[in-house]
């Protein structure tokens, strides 16, 4: 109950004509016809009574009121069309039909608060993007603690302590409030409005706020909600040097960030112009339905005057025009198209303008880049394989948690794939230790994964290029390329240990390269040979080469089916671009389901591909689909260019239209299926309403429909095209 009196209220706000139009009704039925000033004819109007000049007054504000808006609307570059409701309000009057007036009135002013309804609902998901974007931030003002160079208040103006870094040798930011757990870290700060943030501030963020700038975690560790950001449903864990989001929520812990970017240039700033850029624009549908408006207005004229002229009756002209209602055009295609761009904004899609919605609909050839869009974005492990002959009593598990412990700390394309699995490996291994399981000798009890301990690292040393080395436990380990894997401390291969019965000679140091080159090529025959889309990085322990661990770039576990999908929602063809080679391309290619395959290419050779099906003939609506950095080329080539992020890159890519913030591809049939939906339903609103305009209209110039029944029934009709209009919100593909 509560939420209706807010709704009403808010609404008699918006659209103050609406009450007035209500409590007029009051003298209408209580004195219409009270004349205190005797008989005194008006041409046209005759000798209103009290309560009908009230009506003739409100009719009159509303004519003007409405005569404004159309001339708003012609400098603006719209058409106004709301000349039937001027000239069915004035007809009324000129008949005397006082009750129609008012019905009119009333239906004009409810239509408006109708509409601000719709419009507002079908927002609902942009403004809530807009409502939670952050306005202040508290700035921590503590000794020690600012920009390089700047007095933070201690007595000198830090031309010599400073660190560069926003912190003081002398003064460093307090251990308590970098860990966000003591008062001290929320004690000194002041807070200013967002826009007053520069980089280089120190920010406090208090638990349940927004991050209100983009910026470098100082703390420890911190849990962040980035469902605003991404929709991504689990608060994610970050820590010390991560970057924060603006726009994610904090959770239960005061968090400490150093500010790297201004409001204006944050992730969460970027994300809000694409929302404001999508409610101002105006899809070309929706345009011509306006410009549809204008011949309707000339028919409904046409029927009222011809209903008029036949019978002879004035009433007969009003009666006609009061039925004529243009707001399925002029209000259910826009709400249509509002719902279906909020819709997007809930699933995570964001477009630039209403018109991407118009042509995804439209889409009959989708290009996919396959790495980091068909692929996941590194390279993962698909399996570990023990040296044949090695002798160890190391199990997979083992090798991956080791190397995945030393992978941690290295840069290297691969190396994120292996950490990944290593910790993975390492649940398995204290799993197994937990249900009794120990696998390994008692002398080798402290190998790692043996208790509950977390493995000890020391000495991590990587060599750009080969590989990365350092102690786990005690034990020395080795992972990457093979000759650097299985070489000794001095930096040759260990022959004897690798090949049995064979002694290393000085003749074979002297060989050099060669001698390795030999010996490597026998190693990957015990190993066996890699498929085409493999790749591989070796493991030693205490000198000894024990495994290879294989890694692939696999595809995302839902990119078959959603590949799957665009095919049953009818796009023709299916496409993918990359520069990797022909046989990684076909693999990936035949996993997820895609017959035409472009590989080796160079971004230019991409841009050609996509540029010659756009500008084929009949060719339908082409869209690309990358990660919108190093595919901004051919993003800008294509009909539509939609950019995969999740969240953390760029959202407010210059050459994509559609930004997906989830990272998920199942996005891009999800972003056509809502598209084509929106249409639908925006065609049926709009059928729909003028339809039964035209019913009721035909039925009022024979007399079957009075003009008071025919205002309400008017109300109706709008009522009807716009609720079906709205249903553009409801999930339902």
């Amino acid at each position: 109950m509560r939420k209706f009196i807010y709704l009403c209220s808010h609404l008699c706000v918006q659209v103050p004509l609406l009450p007035i139009a209500v409590l007029t009704v009051i003298p209408l039925a209580v004195c219409p016809s009270w004349r205190p000033w005797g008989a005194a004819d008006i041409p046209v109007l005759g000798n209103p009574g009290v309560g009908q000049w009230i009506v003739i007054i409100v009719v009159a504000y509303t004519i003007i009121d409405t005569v404004r808006g159309m001339i708003d609307d012609l400098r603006h570059g719209r058409v106004g069309v709301d000349l039937l409701a001027v000239v069915a309000i004035a007809a009324t009057v000129a008949v005397q039909e006082y009750w129609a007036s008012w019905a009119v009135v009333l239906m004009i002013s409810s239509g408006e608060a109708i509409e601000e309804y719709a419009q507002s609902k079908a927002e609902s998901s942009l403004t809530a993007l807009m409502t939670a974007a952050p306005q202040t931030a508290h700035v921590v003002r503590r000794p020690g603690v600012g920009v390089a160079g700047v007095n933070t208040g201690d007595g000198s103006d830090g031309s010599s302590d400073d660190r560069g870094d926003g912190f003081r040798k002398v003064a460093a930011l307090p251990s308590s409030a970098a860990s966000g757990s003591s008062d001290a870290a929320t004690s000194h700060y002041d807070t200013v409005a967002v826009e007053s943030v520069t980089p280089g501030d120190v920010l406090i963020v208090l638990p349940g706020e927004t991050v209100p700038v983009d910026g470098e975690l100082l703390s420890g560790s911190a849990t962040l909600d980035l469902s605003n950001i991404n929709g991504e449903p689990v608060p994610r864990g970050v820590f010390a040097g991560a970057r924060v989001m603006s726009g994610a929520v904090n959770g239960s812990t005061t968090l400490t960030m150093r500010a790297t970017e201004a409001a204006s240039d944050s992730q969460y700033q970027r994300i809000l112009a694409l929302v404001a850029a999508a409610q101002d624009s105006r899809p070309a549908v929706v345009k011509t339905a306006d410009v549809l408006a204008v011949p309707f207005t000339v028919l409904a004229l046409a029927i009222a005057a011809v209903a008029w002229l036949v019978s002879g009756v004035p009433t007969r002209f009003a009666q006609v025009l009061v039925l004529a209602t243009p707001c399925p055009l002029l209000i259910a295609a826009p709400v249509a198209y509002v719902a279906g761009t909020g819709r997007l904004a809930k699933s995570g899609i964001l477009i630039k303008t209403q018109d991407v919605l118009e042509n995804l609909g439209r889409v009959t050839h989708v290009f996919f880049d396959k790495t980091g869009t068909l692929t996941v974005k590194q390279p993962q492990v698909t399996r570990v394989e023990m040296l044949p002959g090695a002798g160890t009593h190391l199990n997979e598990d083992h090798v991956l948690m080791m190397a995945g412990v030393v992978e941690t700390y290295s840069v290297h394309i691969l190396a994120k794939g292996i950490a990944k699995a290593g910790t993975e490996a390492l649940s398995r291994l204290h799993r197994r230790f937990e249900e009794g399981q120990r696998l390994c000798p008692q002398p080798d009890a402290d190998w790692p994964g043996h208790g509950r301990d977390y493995p000890v690292v020391k000495h991590i040393d990587e060599d750009a290029g080969k590989g990365i080395s350092g102690e786990v436990n005690g034990h020395k380990v080795r992972v990457g390329r093979l000759s650097f894997a299985a070489s000794s401390e001095d930096g040759f291969l260990p022959v004897e240990r690798i090949v049995p019965g064979r002694a290393t000679t000085d003749g074979d140091r002297q060989s050099g390269k060669q001698g390795e080159g030999r010996l490597a090529d026998e190693i990957r025959t015990r190993f066996g040979m890699l498929a085409p889309d493999e790749m591989a990085s070796y493991v030693s322990v205490d000198g000894h080469l024990i495994a290879r661990i294989v890694l692939r770039d696999v595809p995302r576990a839902n990119a078959k089916s959603a590949l799957a999908s665009l095919r049953g929602l009818g796009v023709a063809k299916l496409s993918m671009l990359t520069g990797d080679k022909r046989s990684s391309a076909a693999i990936i290619a035949s996993e997820v389901g895609i017959d035409d395959v472009h590989a080796e290419l160079f971004p230019e050779d991409k841009v050609t591909a996509v540029t010659t099906a756009t500008v084929t003939p009949s060719r339908g609506v082409t869209m690309m689909v990358g990660d919108g950095v190093n595919d901004a080329p051919v993003l800008a080539a294509a009909d539509i260019g939609m950019a995969m992020t999740d969240g953390t890159s760029t959202a407010a890519s210059e050459s994509a239209q559609v930004v997906i913030l989830n990272d998920d591809i199942a996005a891009v049939p999800r972003a056509i299926a809502i598209a084509r939906r929106t249409k639908r339903v925006m065609l049926q609103a709009v059928l729909a309403g003028l339809a039964l305009a035209l019913i009721g209209m035909v039925a009022a110039a024979f007399n079957l429909i009075p003009v008071v029944v025919g205002a309400f029934l008017q109300e109706a009709i709008d009522v009807v095209s716009i609720l079906w209009a709205l249903t553009a919100l409801l999930d339902r593909d």
